[in-house]
């Protein structure tokens, strides 16, 4: 919010109350006031509302804006920007939590209005851009992590729930999330809160306070300072139970992946291996494409099979050992739940934050002010092991896809690990079982390796520091003619630490030197761990700077008041390094993501606003923006608001918008490799044994891709209808309609399902590889997997394919948003407010270029599209608070997020359960269709309030009151498993205390 003048702090809650115009659900509230009538306060504040350069005395222009007010975040118990931001129900497919772990913005957060990305939606702090998130999304999308921004100075959170706002930047087709900080303060005021789950973990603690002096009405300036501390606990999947700490859903009807539990060919802390060849003896990677059969069995159907023996290097089984049943693979294992050993639902977080802002009056027509603001946030992941088994060390590096069919120890070692077959002093190696027995024939004496790094801690740190400053004036002269002029410079340092990944070249050096010991890896000294592990230290950095002016006159008096013309202009510098995390190819398993650009953006804009009559009143605005890349385009926009009645108003919008490519979408230099949760087929299966092969199971399928410098812009139309109902002084309501078309839709490779489909449809690698290359320009297979040891000869599965970015045809949304807010006075001094906003997605479809129409809602897609949690079709939540005189309040705040179809049309090429299930495909149709439906969800939370004596209030906060638990998703994306992080979260964690006082003096 901007102010052309500043009288005081802006009572927020009380002016939009009385003018009937929030409606929350939770935190969420749209305004529903048809006149924007004050009826119990005898003075409104001008304000200038989200989307609009004009001030105003309500909140209610022609275009839907949800408001979200420290007050009744405080009655919801939310304590950060980002779950305030991500809780309305505009909320939709892409969001990002920060219990999302495992992408490329894990530890991050960010909003995505309409479900149309976070690269639609556009973040503000006070009407002023920031800096993006170093990481992009998806290895593309550019957002502004809500982590970044500090709560406790939030006076209120604007959300304008519809696109192409003039004002701020025509890359806001989603909308716009508007936080407003506080502009002055005087005196002392803070807040402290402590809280645990009831399982004793997700611990979590806060603190903020803030200083403030000088009487602005008085003296004319304003200083203030402000700092805040936040902490919270891990949350281990273990603690959480069954089904969220496992792949093995057979006891209730699903599929058993874990295969640690099944298979002797699966890496564990407990390594396996089975004899093979060696071409190279120096070289681990030289393994044979083949196993050397131990014997022959003849199978149900007559038929001569070989069976190997795999032998387990430690029997030490920590948690038990099997006998493995199937004869193509004796042996003795460990059992091994990797899931349940090794993951966690909540990271640890912690967060810290300092602010100071200063506002003078340089004269009675011209004002200032400056704020600087210094954020770090602190991640620790924590994840399972490396591992090695036969697979390729790393997606992007199809140098080595021909050479590399798994890891083997060789016979010799040596302390050089150079010709050890060769070396005066060489050894029988330690660590494989058929050293001695294939001394004299080392090549045929080799054991591929099947290992899990369980003494190198595996995970990440992220710490994300935001350092950002604006400085402003605003004033006017004449009568009539008002000004602004503002400066922002932000810049974001991310430093990501990864621990717990495998160097090539150490490895093969530990390898054949026999330092690392395989056989009891509690003997390996730290130095040992250290040189095969190395910390992966990547630094990463984005900045912004942008200078913003306008300026706004009063034209001429029309029945209805002045009509108004605004104009301005912006300039703005924007710069991202995303460095590659594994640019030498030397590390097992690292992502070789990286994006890098710079540009200069110049936009023209204007808005006039016409009140025609005292019923009808007509708003037109426009915006040029200019890239330095050579993208330009003019986006206008139309509302109206007709009011026949003081009780009732109809308002709607019409507007185009425009987002250029992303520095990772169209950048030269950029490029990742990004992976999704992927089921072979029944015919593939059935070719490597069945579902009981780990190699038939659902596994992580890369797609490969760079960036594309001939991209075009996206462009959107968007349109919202809507009413506003007042029908008593206690009782208002909102319902709009909107529909939004994005045209030449930036997509990683549409069609990845049919080069999916196209791979699979074939029996041998070559004509594999080339069903994919003729799904269209720009797709191949990257990089295949390993011959499956069992059926050498089987068609291999593929790890990356290759796709380019590229313009679909275009997206089409559209839903209903309905709000209700109900205000009724109890006996003996109680109030009664009743807050409800439902959204409900009628269609999200993806129209792809070949007339093909992926459809979204209600499903699991867009799974591509960050955390693969779906598009939920109704989500809302409603909040009722009792307020007992002006002591105490009780509220409770019910979050709902319906039923989710377990498909996925963008990945598996359909909305049926068979094969558009992730989890079942069509291997195993039972099995798709028993899990095909994702339950919906509803919890509750409850507030408590006391306020003990003047200045002082107490609060406790149950969350999750009920225990309810997350709904079952094993179609989930990998990440997971078995739940969806994005709407379920508070299932996982489970019911959680919190007490907390605040104070102001």
């Amino acid at each position: 919010m901007r102010m052309s003048s500043v009288r005081g702090r802006l009572l927020a809650s009380s002016m939009i109350c009385t003018a009937a115009a929030m409606v929350f659900a939770g935190q969420a509230a749209a305004q529903t006031a048809p006149a924007g009538q004050a009826s119990d306060q005898t003075e409104v504040e001008e304000i200038v509302v989200t989307g609009s350069l004009f001030r105003r005395t309500d909140t209610e222009t022609p275009s839907p804006v949800t408001v979200l007010t420290s007050e009744t975040l405080e009655r919801a118990g939310i304590a950060t920007a980002a779950d305030a931001i991500r809780s309305i129900s505009a909320d939709g497919a892409g969001s990002i939590g920060t219990g999302f772990q495992s992408g490329f913005s894990a530890g991050g957060s960010a909003v995505s209005l309409r479900g149309l990305g976070v690269s639609s939606t556009l973040v503000l702090v006070d009407g002023l851009r920031s800096t993006n998130f170093p990481l992009n999304d998806d290895g593309h999308n550019a957002y502004v992590d809500l982590n970044s921004i500090p709560f406790s100075l939030i006076d209120r959170i604007e959300v304008l729930k519809d696109g192409a706002s003039s004002s701020y930047g025509a890359d806001a087709i989603g909308g716009v999330v508007n936080l407003k900080l506080k502009k002055q303060f005087v005196g002392v005021k803070g807040s402290m809160e402590a809280g645990e789950s009831d399982r004793g973990d997700a611990e979590h603690r806060r603190a903020d306070i803030t200083l403030g002096y000088g009487d602005y009405a008085e003296t004319g300036w304003n200083v203030y300072v402000n700092a805040e501390y936040q902490t919270n606990g891990r949350v281990t999947n273990h603690s959480r139970g069954f089904p969220y700490n496992t792949q093995d859903l057979s006891s209730i009807g699903g599929l058993d992946n874990n295969t640690a539990d099944s298979s002797l060919t699966t890496a564990t802390p407990n390594a396996v291996v089975v004899r093979t060849t060696q071409s190279d003896l120096n070289n681990p990677l030289a393994g044979g494409t083949a196993l050397i059969p131990s014997g022959t069995y003849i199978d149900s159907a007559g038929k001569t099979q070989n069976y190997y023996n795999y032998t387990t290097l430690n029997s030490n089984c920590a948690n038990g050992s099997y006998t493995s049943t199937n004869l193509t693979n004796r042996g003795v294992g460990c059992k091994w739940d990797l899931v349940d050993t090794y993951r966690q639902i909540a990271p640890k977080q912690k967060r810290y934050a300092f602010n100071g802002r200063l506002s003078f009056r340089l004269n009675e027509n011209v004002e200032g002010y400056a704020t600087g603001s210094y954020s770090k946030s602190y991640v620790s992941i924590k994840g399972t092991p490396s591992a090695v088994r036969a697979t390729q060390p790393f997606g992007g590096a199809p140098s080595l896809a021909s050479s590399n069919p798994g890891i083997v120890l060789p016979v010799y070692v040596c302390s050089t690990g150079v010709n050890c077959s060769t070396a005066v002093d060489r050894r029988l190696n330690p660590n494989n079982p058929y050293a001695a027995a294939f001394a004299a024939d080392p090549a045929n004496g080799a054991a591929r390796l099947y290992y899990l790094f369980g003494d190198l801690p595996a995970g990440s740190e992220r710490d994300n520091e935001v350092i950002r400053g604006t400085m402003g004036f605003n004033g006017s002269f004449g009568d009539d003619w008002h000004w602004r002029v503002e400066a922002v410079g932000a810049r974001d340092n991310l430093r990501l630490t990864q621990h717990g990944l495998l160097n090539i070249a150490a490895l093969t050096n530990a390898i054949n030197t026999g330092s690392y010991n395989f056989v009891d890896p509690s003997q390996n000294s730290a130095a040992v761990r250290n040189a095969i592990s190395p910390d992966k230290v990547t630094p990463s950095h984005s900045s912004l700077m942008s200078i913003d002016a306008s300026i706004t006159k009063r034209l001429w008096a029309l029945p209805g008041g002045d009509m108004m013309l605004a104009v301005g202009a912006q300039a703005r510098k924007e710069v991202l390094e995303n460095n590659n995390q594994n640019a030498r190819l030397d590390t097992y398993g690292l992502s070789t993501a990286s994006a890098f650009g710079k540009h200069t953006v110049k936009a023209a804009f204007f808005e006039i606003a016409a009140p025609v009559h005292d019923t009808l009143e007509l708003n037109v605005s426009g915006r040029y923006d200019d890239y330095s890349e050579g993208f330009n385009n003019f986006s206008p926009k139309f509302g109206a608001k007709f009011t026949p009645i003081k009780q009732l108003a109809f308002r709607g919008t019409y507007s185009k918008g425009f987002r250029a490519p992303t520095f990772a979408e169209s950048g030269p230099r950029s490029q990742y490799a990004g992976f999704v949760s992927t089921t072979p087929p029944a015919a593939f299966q059935a070719l490597h044994g069945g579902t009981s092969n780990p190699y038939s199971q659902s596994y992580s399928l890369g797609r490969g891709v760079v960036g594309n410098p001939d991209l075009k812009p996206e462009k959107s139309r968007s349109f919202t209808l809507g009413t506003i109902y007042e029908p008593t002084r206690w009782l208002s309501l909102t319902v709009d309609y909107y529909d939004v078309k994005k045209s030449d839709l930036i997509v990683s490779g549409p069609k990845i399902s049919d080069a999916v489909n196209a791979y699979y449809s074939k029996t041998n690698l070559a004509d594999a590889c080339a069903a994919v290359a003729a799904v269209g320009a720009g797709y191949s297979c990257n990089v295949t997997d390993a011959v499956d040891p069992l059926f050498p000869t089987a068609l291999p599965r593929v790890l990356i394919i290759n796709v380019p970015y590229v313009n679909a045809d275009y997206s089409k949304t559209s839903g209903v948003d309905f709000s209700a807010t109900g205000r009724f006075n109890l006996p003996a001094d109680i109030k009664w407010t009743s807050r409800l906003e439902v959204t409900h997605v009628l269609k999200y479809d993806l129209h792809t270029s070949d007339g093909e129409v992926e459809k979204y809602a209600g499903t699991l897609g867009p799974y591509d599209l960050s955390s693969g949690n779906g598009t939920p079709e109704w989500k809302g939540n409603w909040q009722n608070t009792l307020a007992f005189g002006e002591r105490y309040t009780l509220s409770a705040t019910a979050y709902y997020v319906g039923s989710i179809k377990s498909v996925a049309a963008d990945t598996n090429g359909s909305t049926e359960c068979v094969p558009g299930n992730p989890y079942g495909g069509s291997g195993s149709p039972a099995v798709a269709n028993k899990f095909c439906k994702i339950k919906s969800f509803i919890n509750v939370d409850m507030n408590a309030t006391a306020q003990v004596k003047d200045g002082v209030q107490l609060y406790a906060n149950v969350g999750n009151v009920f225990d309810k638990k997350a709904p079952i998703a094993p179609g989930a994306y990998s990440s997971a498993p078995n739940f969806l992080t994005t709407w379920h979260y508070a299932g996982l964690i489970g019911r959680t205390f919190k007490v907390g006082v605040r104070f102001e003096y």
